[in-house]
């Protein structure tokens, strides 16, 4: 596919690293020059230096060609407006980041009024990200398929777990729970595992199962099953802001800690049902004060990413059983963020290049490619697709054990007519099946692609 990147910021340099992974052509715009010469000569991409919402600026980077225009630079008014100039230009489809919390409830009247085809909010999709989380705490991260009726979560697996030393084979008979082991992390190395793979203590598991399934099995397993109830949200900007607004929806106690006065009173002001603390959440004696020990998760989303990693180490400290959540803008250091011990970790740019990067896969469901669902999986190294099977495909009535699978490929999930099947190699994928693959492949277009 064509598609123009306008705005190469931290979120527009992770859209297009991703894009450019999905075999499309793509073209960058950037109103400063060695912004474009960093991208261009990092990326195979083409590069344009000038202002997006100039009409000569938007014929030169073949606007009239283009399938989609992406527009992420910080301006919200600006992103939208080069969305309409594209479309009237061009006719192709645009999506622009809109952030404000100002915009929110004005959303999809923006999108549907101005005919847009997606509007993202990488704050706003970090907190519903977040939101998902905290209903099962002991998950590293969570993401859904099927409409909601399955859930792909990752968890590790704690010091004296029944797991330890388990084939995957004997899980479920042990357990009596249906759930299946799509995916292990251990160290460096990703597995995708068959029946005799043997788990450990301190693997980062990733399992398919039913959401009325996956607190018995956590109990199981020996990690926190239930709910937050009870959330300290250290940084009241946008992605506090939105988290905090989702969670005191559904009855959580939620406290924010902000050291603007001016952002605690506009808080107070839009969240009645939310305790919101004037104050620095560095301190320590504050965070005492405000019961780090016995809340049921924190949550560091300030604007310094130094900050967050230390307010997570210490509200761990302070409550080994809580649950963190911390915010990481940047990932230069990913692999030293990942050895500590901070539970879960957001990237806001990643999480919206992912919602991008699952809508263009959608555009090119038309277009040859039946990609329902797409997620980045397993610390980013694996993907976790959704296919609809259709007439006439290879795949169809053939028990999986007669099926000739590449390697590093497993059918995880399959959902027929609303019911769940975690398949054995007896069971089949049927016409019209929602059928899910985790693979470290690269490039599965159709569910036909699993074949060898």
């Amino acid at each position: 596919m064509n598609i123009i990147v306008i705005g190469c910021g931290k979120v527009g340099r992770t859209i297009v690293n991703n894009l450019i992974k999905e075999d499309n052509d793509i073209t960058v715009i950037d109103i400063n020059p060695d912004v474009i010469d960093s991208v261009v000569n990092e990326v195979d991409v083409a590069g344009i230096a000038g202002n997006a919402a100039n009409h000569e600026i938007l014929l030169e980077a073949g606007v009239k060609k283009a399938d989609i225009v992406i527009s992420v630079t910080k301006s919200d008014e600006f992103n939208v407006l080069c969305c309409l100039l594209a479309k009237k230009t061009g006719g192709c489809q645009t999506i622009a980041r809109v952030r404000n919390p100002e915009y929110n409830n004005e959303l999809n009247f923006i999108k549907d009024e101005l005919g847009l085809a997606m509007l993202i909010n990488p704050e706003m999709a970090s907190a519903v990200e977040m939101s998902r989380i905290l209903r099962f705490p002991s998950a590293i991260s969570v993401d859904s398929f099927a409409k909601g009726r399955v859930e792909l979560l990752q968890l590790k697996i704690p010091e004296n777990s029944f797991l330890d030393g388990m084939k995957i084979r004997d899980i479920r008979p042990k357990a009596k729970n249906d759930v299946l082991v799509c995916g292990v992390e251990r160290g460096e190395e990703i597995f995708i595992p068959n029946g005799e793979f043997i788990l450990k203590t301190g693997d980062t598991v990733t399992i398919v199962a039913s959401p009325m399934y996956v607190n018995d099995f956590f109990r199981k397993v020996g990690v926190r099953a239930n709910q937050a109830k009870s959330v300290i949200i250290a940084g009241g900007g946008e992605t506090g802001f939105y988290l905090a607004s989702i969670l005191s929806k559904t009855g959580v106690d939620v406290t924010i800690i902000e050291h603007d006065e001016k952002r605690c009173n506009e808080i107070n002001e839009r969240l009645a049902k939310v305790k919101v603390i004037h104050g620095d959440a560095t301190d320590r004696v504050l965070l005492d004060e405000e019961g780090i020990g016995s809340v049921d998760a924190f949550c560091a989303l300030t604007s310094f990413d130094e900050e967050n990693v230390m307010l997570s180490l210490y509200a761990k400290k302070a409550s080994p059983n809580i649950k963190t959540i911390t915010k990481i803008n940047k990932i230069e250091f990913d692999d030293i963020i990942k050895e500590m011990d901070l539970d879960t970790i957001v990237y806001p740019k990643e999480v919206a290049a992912e919602h991008v990067t699952s809508f263009v896969r959608a555009m090119k469901n038309s277009m040859g490619s039946n990609v329902e669902t797409m997620y980045r999986v397993i610390g980013g190294k694996a993907e976790a697709l959704e296919f609809i099977v259709k007439e006439g495909s290879p795949v169809v009535d053939k028990p999986l054990m007669e099926l000739n699978l590449k390697s590093d490929i497993i059918v995880a999930c399959i959902t027929r007519k609303g019911s769940i099947i975690y398949p054995r190699g007896n069971d089949s994928m049927q016409v019209g099946d929602s059928v899910v693959i985790v693979t470290t492949r690269e490039g599965l277009d159709d569910i036909k692609d699993i074949l060898v």
